[in-house]
């Protein structure tokens, strides 16, 4: 049995060959699946049930796992949290039930950071997320090999499809939770435009935030997915109304001048000049610079960009994610929602702060009363001005950096126009990470380490501006690990990102 999970995982020495067939994955829906989650942690639970044989839908064959902070029915609801460890909804989230009325066959609930919290899956009361990834010429099996994060908070959707345990996955992301997991572990995991994928029944990390995304090991299976889901939903108050997904549409197509084929006439692709800071790993730049050079070489035009508001993007995003945090988490008190702890002997039960402090201190791990603790602060009188407000300004400013480089224009700004003098960009590419997969950290390294939380440093600004953007491999670094790109777009411009996407999948010939 273990021989079968090692061979299962011998794909991983080379990334980009064949996916696994559904039949395949049927067959390691039992024992053998349970044998190689051993060694990757990515499920925190299995389907029992077969690979059903449907046909003629959409995702007919196809098999996604689902990460735990979204509802399913027939499995546990977890959010990696001991707060929610018995939890099972009574419904399915809109995105789960648009997977199975597509034909898609639900295999398990994927780890993650409890309650999306954290860059490197470690924060999880199920154990950290270990990277399935093996470089080619280690002398070691893949079961000894070294222990790197899969990445945060969506490491276990990750890890799930590069070791071939589902065709896809559904994750979150707040703040680069689908798109640095996607850059550590080698696949596509794409974050769709705010508002387009229903929220409803996804446990709510940051309203303003959260985007249900996809996974894949093909921008094809990630784009076969999403077409699924990205549907207007009127059970989400946050989703994007059928006009606004119409003029978005529009726009793009009216500037969508380029051609998919070589020669890549008309595509304009920005590079911001920010998304390169100091602290990035001197191997990043290679494989981003080989990519950017094939796309010139195939007719692309590669523009030098400035985003000068980049800078305050992760301050910004720390304090706002925070601050909603510490609103949506306030639910969980053991009485309302979550798991109860008696109070000890002589607890003056007539305090409910009292009786609510134990449940909560017992149930939420160290990280997530972190970021209770700093939103909470963020919204009091005396920070709210210099903190929360401050975080909304720059957030603006972070919007409007967008919106002047891209040459569609922001159909949710009634200011943004198009000026048909003004020769902006398509998309933007960019490194997805500042560094390859790092290694996991010791419990004790994990209480006083802040380089977690500068992982989300090129990632945030898409996200606060609830653009759509993708990650794809662009080969490896020089430690032989995994290498991600993102494709960042104007908002609505989902298919655009994804073609580039395709294109850079294309011609990566690492």
């Amino acid at each position: 049995m273990l021989r079968n999970a090692r061979h299962g995982c011998s794909h991983l020495r080379h990334l980009g060959s064949t996916r696994r067939h559904a039949s395949q994955i049927s067959h390691l829906s039992g024992s053998s699946l349970k044998e190689l989650n051993t060694s990757v942690n990515a499920l925190v639970y299995i389907a029992s049930d077969g690979f059903p044989v449907t046909g003629g839908l959409p995702l007919s064959g196809f098999s996604v796992a689902v990460k735990d902070n979204i509802c399913t029915s027939s499995m546990p609801t977890t959010c990696s949290s001991a707060m929610l460890l018995d939890f099972i909804s009574p419904f399915d989230a809109t995105v789960v039930k648009l997977l199975q009325d597509g034909g898609a066959y639900i295999s398990g609930k994927t780890n993650c950071d409890e309650f999306g919290m954290g860059s490197l899956n470690m924060y999880s009361v199920h154990g950290p997320v270990i990277n399935p990834y093996q470089p080619p010429d280690s002398s070691v099996s893949w079961t000894d090999r070294e222990r790197r994060s899969a990445g945060g908070s969506s490491g276990g959707s990750a890890a799930a499809v590069a070791v071939g345990m589902c065709d896809a996955a559904l994750a979150t992301d707040t703040g680069g939770s689908i798109r640095l997991p996607a850059s550590y572990c080698g696949v596509v995991g794409l974050k769709p435009s705010y508002g387009l994928v229903s929220r409803w029944g996804v446990v709510s990390y940051a309203d303003s935030l959260d985007c249900v995304g996809v996974m894949a090991r093909t921008v094809r299976d990630v784009r076969k997915t999403y077409n699924v889901l990205s549907v207007y939903d009127t059970k989400d108050p946050t989703a994007a109304r059928p006009a606004t997904r119409l003029r978005a549409a529009e726009e793009r197509d009216k500037h969508q001048e380029y051609s998919l084929d070589s020669p890549l006439s008309g595509l304009r692709i920005g590079v911001p000049q920010e998304y390169f800071p100091s602290d990035m790993d001197s191997h990043i730049v290679q494989p981003v610079r080989r990519v950017l050079e094939t796309l010139r070489a195939r007719g692309a035009s590669i523009v030098p960009v400035s985003l000068p508001s980049t800078r305050y993007a992760l301050s910004a995003y720390y304090v706002i994610s925070s601050a909603e945090a510490s609103s949506n988490l306030a639910r969980y008190d053991g009485i309302e929602y979550g798991t109860y702890i008696d109070p000890p002997p002589g607890t003056d039960k007539t305090k409910t702060a009292k009786v609510y402090a134990h449940s909560r201190s017992a149930g939420f791990g160290k990280e997530v009363q972190k970021r209770i603790l700093l939103g909470t602060y963020a919204l009091t009188a005396d920070a709210f001005d210099n903190y929360f407000l401050q975080a909304q300004r720059v957030r603006k400013l972070i919007c409007a950096d967008f919106d002047r480089v891209f040459c569609v224009p922001n159909v949710l700004n009634s200011t943004s126009q198009s000026n048909p003098d003004f020769t902006g960009v398509h998309v933007l590419l960019h490194p997805s990470a500042i560094r390859t997969a790092p290694r996991l950290p010791s419990s004790t390294d994990a209480d006083h380490d802040l380089g977690a939380y500068v992982q989300d440093v090129l990632t945030v600004p898409a996200s606060l501006a609830g653009l759509p953007a993708i990650s794809v491999p662009a080969g490896h670094g020089m430690d032989a690990w995994p290498v991600g790109i993102s494709i960042v777009g104007q908002w609505g411009c989902d298919e655009m990102v994804m073609d580039v996407a395709e294109i850079c999948e294309r011609y990566n010939t690492t």
